[in-house]
């Protein structure tokens, strides 16, 4: 047994250089830096760690040790909470829903600003945790009381659960806003990624409350709002460009809406799509939808492919609104509110902010886009890393607060 843990021990390192060397040298086989992004020697560090502690994760998972997906929380929640003297902040559970308040310590003339925050991770990672600094900050910035939602992710949990509990947590708030001295008038949802798509989904089942505070503004940072057509522009483009390639967007949608990954070519094509549905939402859904000057002169593969019955049937519910609330009825769209929507020109999913920014203003909806060319996916989380921080992801914080301030 003695000789056993010795030799175990002694080929953890082994092991571990291994693990290391297979990610550095995958990330450079495959990783393309666009020239636009400045600090690409940090940019690609921080990318193989990703890698790295992802490629651990799957060991681990396949060992029956532990997942993935928690397997990462459970890591980037070891990182140490910066406190901020200025922000009150009181963990709280609404019902099975755990979130995070923060308020502003110093005294205000009158009712604090509201911010209702969903943080990214594709519902795999990031926690009430992860996001504590960058929400405290926009309490502080802002002077708004914030509520952090906790929403349950995988691997337990898959749709449409986070989007459930983003709404609950949401409607309770709104409820007690007195509570918390919050001006009813002057409620904000914001959210990144799979947040950002959780404020759209929010935001329209809210729609005709009449119960309930109507929301002032929608802040929605690189989301994702449809999860339907895979062929556009910025997908193609930026489909192996860190933090979220190609590959690694598919698997979070797959395992988030349960489907299984031998899937994912389909829906890649498209042939999950059948004629007519796609005759129904080309209008919001197509390439012709977004601007000229972000289309390469490349022709565009023919979207959707030849109809697959058995992929449809396995794929069905990215046609419904809580998956895709791009495609949601006029009458919805038409009664939203004001929008600040960010997109990063090295992000798959740059697309889908242009053409969610695209439907609110055909309905007259006043958007204030914010487009960061050498901005990536996810680059907000290190807008106060120090070391690891990027001009892109200050830039998107600073210009996200001055907006809610001015509301």
């Amino acid at each position: 047994m003695v000789i056993f843990w010795l030799v175990l021990l002694g080929g953890l390192p082994t092991f571990s250089l291994g693990l290391l060397v297979w990610v550095v040298g995958h990330h450079l086989l495959t990783a393309e830096i666009p020239s636009a992004f400045s600090h690409k020697v940090k940019f690609r560090f921080l990318h193989c760690m990703l890698l790295y502690v992802i490629a651990l994760g799957n060991i681990l998972e396949k060992l029956k040790i532990a997942s993935m997906p928690g397997f990462v929380q459970f890591l980037h929640d070891l990182l140490p909470i910066k406190k901020d003297p200025k922000v009150l902040v009181t963990n709280l559970r609404f019902g099975t829903i755990p979130v995070r308040l923060f308020q502003p310590k110093a005294a205000s003339p009158r009712l604090h600003r509201g911010i209702i925050f969903f943080h990214g991770g594709g519902a795999m990672f990031g926690s009430l945790d992860c996001y504590h600094s960058l929400c405290s900050f926009l309490a502080r910035e802002t002077d708004s009381v914030l509520l952090s939602v906790g929403y349950r992710k995988l691997p337990d949990y898959h749709f449409p659960v986070a989007s459930y509990d983003c709404l609950n947590a949401s409607i309770h708030f709104l409820k007690t806003l007195e509570t918390y001295g919050v001006d009813p008038f002057r409620v904000v949802l914001c959210g990144e990624s799979i947040g950002g798509g959780a404020v759209a989904n929010v935001i329209q089942a809210l729609v005709g409350r009449q119960d309930l505070p109507q929301i002032r503004a929608q802040v929605l940072i690189y989301p994702i709002v449809q999860v339907i057509n895979f062929q556009l522009p910025s997908v193609r483009q930026n489909q192996n460009i860190p933090f979220l390639n190609r590959d690694f967007m598919m698997t979070c949608v797959c395992k988030y809406l349960s489907i299984d990954l031998s899937w994912k070519d389909a829906m890649l094509k498209g042939t999950c799509i059948s004629e007519d549905a796609w005759e129904k939402y080309r209008k919001w859904l197509s390439s012709d939808n977004i601007p000229k000057r972000f289309r390469s002169k490349d022709h565009e593969p023919e979207f959707p492919g030849p109809f697959n019955e058995a992929a449809y049937l396995e794929t069905k519910h990215t046609l419904d609104v809580g998956n895709s609330p791009l495609i949601a009825d006029d009458e919805v769209i038409a009664r939203l509110p004001e929008a600040f929507v960010v997109s990063c020109e090295g992000d798959t999913l740059r697309d889908d902010a242009l053409l969610y920014k695209k439907r609110l203003e055909d309905h007259g909806i006043p958007v204030t886009w914010y487009h960061v060319e050498d901005g990536f996916h996810g680059c907000i989380i290190f807008f106060d890393k120090k070391l690891f921080s990027f001009p892109c992801s200050k830039n998107i914080m600073n210009a996200i607060v001055r907006y809610i301030k001015d509301i």
